[in-house]
């Protein structure tokens, strides 16, 4: 998988796929029409691209996630932590808690996860 940008309108199918996974292409018509307002030709359109990205496959009429939501979304933040700060996750973090100050929560979420990475 190389492509990690997705559009807004293929990060909204995606997470329809996700949610709903595995699914018939045929069920999955149904809801992109109920949920995005879709016909049929969008629907196999947006797929093939996100099957050519490599998030999803289409075999047999079956629709299956190869790569889960949780992982395509780090590797997203790991491609942004990258590209903006060098790949330096304490720049990042220094950068995004200059603006918005982190409640006690966040904090006891992050300091439990730096102590389970130990």
């Amino acid at each position: 998988m190389s492509d990690l940008t997705l559009a807004p309108i293929e990060s909204k199918f995606a997470e329809l796929i996700w949610a709903n996974a595995p699914v018939s292409s045929g069920d999955l018509v149904r809801l992109a029409e109920a949920a995005l307002g879709w016909k049929k030709s969008t629907t196999y359109t947006v797929l093939r691209r996100l099957c050519q990205k490599g998030l999803f496959q289409n075999q047999n009429g079956a629709v299956t996630a190869l790569v889960t939501q949780e992982d395509f979304r780090a590797r997203q933040s790991e491609a942004v932590i990258e590209e903006a700060f060098g790949g330096s996750l304490p720049k990042f973090l220094a950068a995004f808690t200059s603006r918005k100050k982190l409640t006690e929560t966040e904090i006891d979420t992050l300091q439990r996860l730096i102590d389970e990475s130990r």
